[in-house]
This record gives structure tokens, sequence and C-alpha cells, in this order.
């Protein structure tokens, strides 16, 4: 078949490299356009069209997928299929309309489980011990279109969010190229959603990563995890706002009422609703990344101090 591919960030890479390697013909790369990066905010290239253009493909960067313009280029393309991963744009009916075969898109949760932007984080969030990514053809409700095809991944106890998804992203490529196989050759049919098990993903944001030491220890260390490495949990130590990365419930340690910490020359631990749990890497505002215990020494930090 004839492809164009749409993504946009460096999770929809492995799928990229994938496609462009079967045996399906990738014609052209929709992504997003070129955004401000860095202190110099000049515009930079999503990785996606950077991969594509070391490929050699064409690129297509539409400010919104409604575009005229951007509709007759795709045209001119004539993709059978358009397979997606993380793009990050909603795509109208007459976009859709243009591949004979549709938009496949690659989503990383078991549908109708976790529908939304961020599937891997709220799995992580709510505990799952399961997840996965499932194949599916686009339609205009969100991510509510017929399945082809999906495949599973255990969470394991120390995932943050970015090593889910890295596997995620790897395994799921191959499971996108097999779609992409299965709709040619005739194999693969699309099979509705069921109505049962629908749950909702929306975007973290950094407000939501905000540490509520109320919490039991478990759900601390779950939001933490499940917001590394973005939006990045964090808390407050005397007004200064302090991104935390992974902590370590320790429920050997004396009880520590909710954010009050205990210092030692090796560690620093935080009270929850429930067990302590020991912090790992800390980063104050404009500062380096360090292990927990060199920030308690740099800030002369003392058991009894507390985060809020």
């Amino acid at each position: 078949m004839r492809v164009v591919f749409a993504g946009t960030p460096e999770v929809a890479l492995p799928s990229l490299e994938a496609v462009a390697a079967s045996r399906h013909e990738l014609v052209g790369v929709v992504t997003r356009p070129d955004a401000p990066a860095g202190r110099g905010r000049r515009l930079v290239a999503s990785p996606v069209a950077q991969r594509a253009e070391e490929l050699g493909v064409r690129v297509l960067k539409p400010d919104h997928p409604r575009d005229p313009e951007f509709q007759t280029a795709l045209r001119e393309l004539a993709p059978d299929c358009c397979p997606v991963v993380a793009y990050g744009a909603l795509l109208p009916q007459s976009a859709l309309d243009i591949p004979r075969h549709g938009w496949v898109n690659l989503h990383f949760s078991v549908l109708p489980a976790w529908r939304g932007a961020a599937p891997v984080q709220h799995a992580l969030w709510a505990g799952d011990e399961v997840t996965g990514a499932t194949t599916f053809r686009i339609v205009q409700a969100m991510d509510a279109g017929p399945t082809f095809g999906v495949m599973t991944e255990a969470i394991r106890p120390l995932d943050t969010a970015g090593d889910l998804l890295g596997r995620l992203a790897e395994g799921g490529a191959g499971l996108l190229v097999a779609t992409l196989d299965g709709i040619d050759d005739g194999s693969l049919e699309a099979r509705p959603q069921p109505d049962d098990g629908i749950s909702l993903a929306p975007k973290i944001t950094v407000d939501d990563a905000r540490v509520d030491w109320t919490e039991p220890a478990a759900a601390v260390d779950r939001r933490v995890r499940a917001c590394t490495p973005a939006p990045g949990a964090w808390s407050t130590h005397e007004g200064e706002r302090i991104k935390l990365g992974p902590v370590v419930p320790d429920p050997d340690h004396p009880a520590l009422a909710p954010g009050e910490l205990a210092v030692t020359k090796r560690a620093v631990l935080v009270g929850t609703g429930t067990d302590p749990v020991r912090l790992g890497v800390v980063k104050a505002f404009g500062k380096r990344e360090m292990a927990a215990p060199d920030w308690a020494r740099g800030v002369r930090l003392e058991s009894g101090a507390r985060f809020a």
C-alpha cells in the first residue's frame, strides 16, 4: 500500500522507522509545524519531521489538517492508508475520507480503557498492573473507532511514564506494521469497541502533578512516577517549587506527619498519609537535578522542615 505517516514527537519514531522498513511504500509524512525551542526560542522541526527528511520523504506541516492546501497535497500523494502515532491535531472528516482505508491510529492503551491524551500516565496513576497498545480506525469521536489489533505490556513496580511509554512505542511499532499488512491482504477486519470498560485519560496538567502528601504512600509513588518525565511531579519548600523524581515508600522508617521531612546524611524522607517515602532526585528552580541528600545539604535542610 501507499502510506502517509502522521506523527510528531520522539515516541512516534519507532513506528516511523518500522513503516519505512516495511513492504509498504512510504510516500509522505504529516507532522505539526516547527515550534520554538531552547533558550533562543528558535523554530525547530519535530523529531518526526527531522527523521523523515533524513529518509528523503516528503513532509507536510499544516497549521491544521482542515487547511484546503494540505488536503490537496494529501490527495496528490494518493495514500491507501495513513498510519498515525501521536500526531497531535484533530482530523476533520474531509481529511479522514481521503485514504481509502482511512487513518489507522496506534494508541497506547487497551481500548476502550484510557481514551485520551495521556493513557500511559493514567494507567500508572490508577495502579493498573497491565496496559498495552491498540490499533484502530480514526473516527470523529475521541479514540472510539473500531479496532484492528492489540498488544499487552505488564506495568513494572518502578516504571515511570517514560519507561513504560518507551516499551509501548517499540512494541507498538510492530503492531502498527502488522495492522497495515492485515489491512492490505484483507486478513484484518476492524471490530467495534465494547460499550463497557470505557475510561478517560485527559492531559495531565502541572497543577495535577503537585504532590498531595496526605495521600497514602502508594498513591504518592504512583502520582510521581506517572508524572515522570512530564509534566514533572513537584512540591514546595519555603515557597519555592521543587521538582521531584520517583520516590520509594519506606514502611520501616518511623511515622512522619504528611509533608514533614526527615533528613539524614544519606536520605531525605517525607511523611504521607501512611508510610514515609524516600526522595530520589530533586530539582530546585534554576538549579541542576541532584540527589536529595545533596540538595538537603546545599540548602541546610533539617528534620522537621515541611513540604507544602
